[in-house]
């Protein structure tokens, strides 16, 4: 996790389970490209009612947190400084000390919005589609309510599971439509939608697939395995979707800046994600 002989400062992501995570690839690859000699980005695996412990035990050489799930809503708790994203979105995803406590960040936000912008062409619209009501389902609502899109279809599989988007959306100032999966109809709703965000599995898709495809834009945040269903219908018309990768790419270079108080060297995370994902995806930035 970290070598014992650390002298810099420290960074790290935490979840549970953790251990697959990129994110170190991507900060260690900053530090390199930024000469913070002694800088070390590792992993904790904590689960969500650990966190408070954690970061209460943690030390001056600590430079930050990233958070994945299932802790980001209590890294939100635990922060006493939540930025406006953080609190919309209602997690947070980024913890940073100073003096007085932690400030809580949500560069998810940033995640989604970078990934549409650059691997999918993305500039402006008004209607959005979302599939899936979880976490990143929420950080895609503010992420398009912060480009001006104002209405959004939010398709579930079950109502009384996307209490936290429903209220999200409010707090965005987003105008919700809620539909169920077995009554949606995804042809009209991708034809009314000027971007579709798909949180799901790839078996939710797969029988959709085709119809999802027409909409102009699409990010579907699964990456492993890959291409997805959607994903091969939205190439066989001509275009390319924005991913998961991306969206982990783009939002870790908020994070970077965050932790660093430098700006992040895009290029060189670029390169270190593509090399350890085997090139998978040219992700542009």
């Amino acid at each position: 996790m970290f070598s014992a002989t650390t002298d810099g400062r420290r960074a790290a992501v935490i979840g549970s389970p953790v251990a697959h995570s990129l994110s170190p690839v991507l900060h260690n690859a900053c530090f390199e490209a930024l000469g913070l000699r002694g800088w070390e980005y590792g992993w904790i695996d904590c689960p969500e009612d650990g966190v408070a412990e954690l970061v209460r035990g943690l030390g001056p050489e600590w430079a930050g947190l990233s958070v994945t799930m299932p802790d980001k809503r209590a890294a939100l708790a635990v922060a006493t400084a939540p930025s406006r994203t953080a609190v919309l979105v209602g997690a947070a995803n980024t913890l940073v000390p100073f003096e007085g406590g932690w400030r809580a960040e949500c560069t998810d936000v940033d995640g989604v919005v970078g990934a549409l912008r650059a691997a999918a062409g993305f500039t402006s619209g008004e209607r959005g589609l979302v599939l899936g009501a979880g976490g990143t389902a929420t950080a895609a609502l503010v992420g398009l309510a912060s480009v001006g899109v104002r209405s959004v279809a939010l398709v579930v599989r079950d109502v009384a599971r996307a209490g936290e988007a429903v209220a999200c959306a409010e707090r965005a100032g987003v105008e919700l439509d809620l539909v169920t999966w077995d009554s949606a109809d995804f042809g009209a709703l991708a034809s009314e939608a000027d971007v579709l965000v798909s949180t799901v599995p790839p078996a939710a898709t797969e029988p959709v697939a085709d119809l999802l495809a027409s909409t102009p834009v699409v990010l579907d945040v699964i990456y492993h395995p890959w291409p997805t269903p959607l994903a091969l219908a939205v190439r066989r018309l001509g275009r390319e979707p924005a991913t998961g990768l991306d969206m982990l790419l783009h939002q870790a270079f908020g994070q970077a800046e965050l932790f660093t108080g430098l700006p992040a060297p895009r290029e060189a995370m670029r390169a270190a994600l593509r090399a350890a994902t085997g090139n998978l995806l040219p992700l542009p930035v």
